[in-house]
């Protein structure tokens, strides 16, 4: 048994709240005290305001950047534990399953680890190319950018939910909650700010609920993001 496979078998045997235990409704990360874990206190609202004088294209970009990279690099930790066996869908909760287009612009079906690498390799190769994250003096963004990004968001938006939904008790394990809760309600408010976030992304539509829309709402009551 791999490292991750047993802590994932361990997490669900002694925490309470656990999504699989029986008869509990609640999922551990809207438990205390995990839901109030943070590296920083107050509303995320003042730290995505645009800088003085700074670019609000390259203000997005260089976030967007960001947030891929601290993203990735919290999967990279938790890979071993998504692997298609135990996650053979995108899950975001029990009742929803995110699903893929292919090149025949056909919706399908894929294991998690397979749906993850796809985004970040795709984002990847977008945030290397010139044309659409310009780096170099004189190059300008394409009329284009703000679509591209916002599709980019929502990509990633998606791994943070099935992170949140299947893997929280690793995360739990390796003390990093405080982390992850602040890079996500980041995420939040800075696509909140910009316009990036479709709010029904998170919060769900009727008969369809989005698990991580709880999170957002149990946030919002909290001071942390904003309506």
């Amino acid at each position: 048994m791999s490292f991750f496979n047993s802590i994932g078998r361990s997490m669900n045997q002694s925490l309470p709240g656990t999504p699989t235990s029986p008869g509990v409704a609640k999922p551990l990360y809207l438990c205390s005290p995990f839901v109030e874990a943070a590296l920083v206190k107050g509303n995320f609202k003042h730290i995505v305001m645009l800088p003085k004088y700074a670019d609000v294209m390259e203000w997005v970009a260089v976030n967007i950047f960001d947030f891929y990279q601290n993203l990735n690099s919290f999967y990279g930790v938790l890979a071993e534990c998504c692997t298609q066996q135990s996650c053979p869908s995108m899950s975001a909760s029990p009742n929803l399953n995110y699903t893929w287009i292919n090149q025949d612009r056909k919706s399908v079906q894929l294991p998690a680890p397979t749906y993850i690498d796809y985004v970040m390799t795709w984002a990847q190769n977008l945030l290397d190319d010139e044309t659409v994250f310009p780096t170099k003096s004189g190059r300008e963004f394409s009329q284009t950018f703000p679509s591209t990004v916002k599709h980019v968001y929502r990509q990633l938006l998606r791994v943070f939910a099935h992170l949140y939904h299947a893997h929280y008790p690793q995360i739990l394990h390796l003390r990093s909650e405080p982390h992850f809760n602040s890079l996500f309600a980041h995420f939040l408010a800075f696509g909140k700010e910009y316009e990036l976030l479709d709010i029904k992304d998170v919060k769900g539509q009727p008969g369809v609920p989005v698990g991580i829309g709880a999170l957002w709402e149990r946030w919002r009551e909290m001071g942390i993001l904003d309506s």
